[in-house]
């Protein structure tokens, strides 16, 4: 077969995988639930119980937000255990005086001095804090995780009778030109690759974890291990979220903008960054998967920009490739992210930063035969051994 004959097969087929995934994306994202539009009771004669579990090394830019917002809960009996994980600047201090300044007392602060050997430090300050937790419910959040006065309330009204294992999605802080161009590729190509809505479907192998909010009863939790089962496990999220779907509890996802705001990454390097430290970890450690994903990513992204340069015959397939991309930015900008659908035509170039992420994670990983994680080294021997699935 001629080069351009073969290019433009490739060309088609690209196509009909972008119809394709985004036709069944557009027709399924609508159906998850927001707590925007759910309709609130009346309240309570007692008010919901959640104990905020928050684990913080070297947050000392975040965490008194993070707090602060928490302690601003409206509707709610919170009780807050923020975890000083082994923290070289000032987070323990900061705690330490929100705590005191708190008016009702429910701001506990932990100090982690030591880490045990054979866990992640996360994980352990984690699990720390969740056997001193009294509540019906917990949530394990992040140290940077801004939270609305109405979250919690929302979200253990709603969960209270659907939910066992209640996830929200973020909303991204996105505050330049990179972090949009990066973000807005990644959470594109995430949902296109993934079936969110099949979270609640208990026949589903589909489950979701986040570690900004993961919201779970607590005999739940008990009941699946813990996170004592999960002591070396990079993506402890995910992996949680799939032990919970995997018990035969029930699982929700849903949305609600600006709810829980957090700034991932400070521009494209940083994000860059963030995905070298653990994206490695998605491919569960193993380069021949990492590898036909970067494949993969480069022909659904780049192949489309390419055609537009060539004849009619690949030109048309491209463009219909790039019409979908498109609906794709609209809708998720519109619904998630607030970044213009213009911003599809950074795709390209996007897609170029995520795969050098991809290999880059990759080769950082293997020739250093592990992992750095908040001052710890981690063996990738180790690391594939606690490695369990994801799905």
């Amino acid at each position: 077969m001629h080069l351009p004959l073969l290019f433009t097969v490739i060309a088609w087929i690209i196509a009909f995988l972008w119809i394709w995934r985004a036709t069944v994306l557009l027709g399924n994202l609508p159906k998850l639930p927001d707590l925007l539009l759910q309709a609130e009771a009346t309240v309570p004669a007692t008010k919901p119980f959640v104990s905020v579990i928050v684990p913080a090394c070297n947050e000392e830019k975040a965490i008194e937000q993070t707090l602060r917002s928490l302690l601003a809960q409206e509707g709610v009996t919170v009780e807050i255990l923020a975890v000083n994980d082994r923290s070289t600047d000032s987070t323990g201090s900061i705690m330490e005086r929100v705590a005191a300044e708190a008016s009702n007392n429910n701001l506990r602060v932990i100090h982690v001095k030591e880490l045990p050997a054979g866990w992640m430090g996360k994980i352990h300050a984690m699990a720390l804090a969740a056997r001193q937790a009294s509540a019906p419910w917990l949530l394990f959040t992040d140290a940077d995780v801004v939270f609305r006065e109405d979250c919690l309330r929302r979200a253990l009204h709603y969960a209270g009778s659907e939910a066992d294992h209640f996830v929200l999605s973020p909303t991204l802080i996105l505050k330049t030109f990179g972090e949009r161009m990066m973000l807005a590729a990644i959470q594109a190509l995430t949902f296109i690759t993934w079936r969110p809505w099949k979270i609640a479907d208990p026949e589903s192998r589909d489950s979701i974890g986040i570690g900004a909010f993961n919201l779970i009863r607590s005999d739940v939790y008990r009941s699946i291990g813990g996170f004592e089962s999960l002591r070396l496990e990079v993506l402890e999220d995910l992996r949680f979220g799939h032990l919970v779907k995997q018990s035969g509890y029930r699982q929700r996802f849903v949305l609600g903008r600006d709810l829980i705001r957090i700034h991932w990454a400070a521009g494209a390097i940083g994000i860059v960054r963030n995905l070298t430290k653990n994206v490695f970890a998605i491919f569960r450690f193993k380069p021949w998967q990492l590898s036909g994903a970067g494949l993969g990513l480069g022909l659904f992204c780049l192949v489309p920009v390419i055609a537009i340069f060539g004849s009619w015959s690949a030109r048309v397939p491209a463009l219909i490739a790039l019409a979908f991309a498109a609906a794709v930015y609209g809708y998720i900008g519109r619904k998630l992210t607030g970044v213009s659908v213009t911003y599809v035509l950074t795709l390209p170039v996007a897609a170029c930063f995520i795969m050098y992420a991809l290999f880059r994670s990759m080769l950082v990983t293997l020739v250093r035969g592990g992992v750095v994680w908040r001052g710890t080294f981690y063996p990738l021997a180790d690391l594939r051994k606690h490695a369990g699935p994801l799905r």
